[in-house]
């Protein structure tokens, strides 16, 4: 694999193990349980989470650290949404694990004013 065909994601919902949407991450690489920095909050849109930058709020949210190619970068984009701008793509920062490599996570861009807060771990 190249480097642009090998991302880390980190995932904190649905595409989680034994959730719904877990099986597009069955061909890949599960690394570890994760823990984000605490400049995260989690809201909850219905059926998924989204998840949103707050420096000033966050807490540190619970999620998975997944080895991805690039077929199943495609993949996800596609299955959150990412070209009708429900989500999109960028870097998060985590404590557990420790990685010095980018990881990155898929962040709601819709209004969250009418949502509540899940809290730290999509359940």
């Amino acid at each position: 694999m190249t480097a642009d065909s090998n991302r880390l994601i980190f995932v904190y919902g649905t595409l989680k193990r034994g959730f719904c949407r877990g099986h597009h991450l069955e061909d890949q690489t599960f690394l570890s349980t994760a823990l984000s920095a605490a400049d995260y909050i989690m809201y909850n849109c219905g059926s998924y989470p989204g998840l949103v930058i707050d420096k000033l709020q966050g807490v540190s949210i619970h999620g998975e650290l997944w080895r991805i190619d690039s077929q199943c970068l495609k993949l996800l984009d596609e299955v959150e949404g990412v070209a009708e701008n429900l989500y999109q793509r960028g870097s998060i920062r985590l404590i557990q694990p420790e990685i010095a490599e980018t990881v990155e996570a898929y962040f709601f861009q819709g209004s969250v004013d009418q949502l509540p807060v899940v809290g730290n771990n999509w359940k």
